[in-house]
């Protein structure tokens, strides 16, 4: 009898870890979540392009763009943001990206947005993706202002080594900054 439990636990170990691997199988390589994220890539960029025609020379001169299509922010106290995109480099895809942010303070409300970071060097290009988790900090120029007008690129903007466009912005909250958001790669 002891045989029998013996074996019992063996084939239900068994199945329990045949799950595990199973689970694990869902990790979205070779899923369509890639072909997902480049179409609104392309169409972020047609749109970009087609509303802001400057961004179309900085999009030639930067060494590479990180484009999140749909950026999800909201808050009530506390808040938070979440969205994926793709790295580009010479208009070819690279690697995917998620972007995450929390906040906390007097805030009330939701949006969705569009960004491109254009990095405009190759050493900030490298440490981006480099990095484990890369962060946006203070020194991000934008590309476009907070009233939705191209800032033309001029030398003293195309010398930052990676500048930000947002836009496309729907919601009910007050502004739209990069500061405190964290990007990681990811697999779709």
């Amino acid at each position: 009898m002891s045989n029998q439990t013996y074996t019992r636990r063996i084939v239900t170990l068994g199945a329990l870890s045949a799950l595990g691997v199973t689970a694990a199988c869902g990790n979205g390589v070779g899923g369509r979540g890639s072909a997902m994220i480049d179409a609104r890539v392309d169409a972020t960029l047609a749109e970009m392009y087609r509303s802001y025609p400057n961004t179309r020379q900085l999009a030639e001169k930067a060494n590479g763009m990180l484009v999140m299509p749909l950026v999800t922010e909201a808050g009530l106290g506390f808040g938070g943001a979440y969205g994926r995109g793709a790295l580009r480099v010479n208009d070819v895809t690279v690697d995917y990206y998620s972007v995450t942010k929390a906040s906390g303070g007097l805030q009330i409300g939701a949006q969705q947005y569009a960004h491109v970071l254009f990095f405009m060097t190759e050493p900030a290009l490298r440490e981006f993706r480099r990095s484990p988790g890369w962060a946006a900090g203070a020194g991000l120029e934008y590309v476009i202002s907070d009233r939705g007008d191209s800032v033309s690129a001029d030398t003293t903007t195309v010398m930052a080594p990676v500048l930000a466009a947002v836009f496309g912005r729907a919601g009910l909250r007050i502004g739209a900054t990069l500061e405190g958001t964290k990007y990681s790669r990811i697999i779709p």
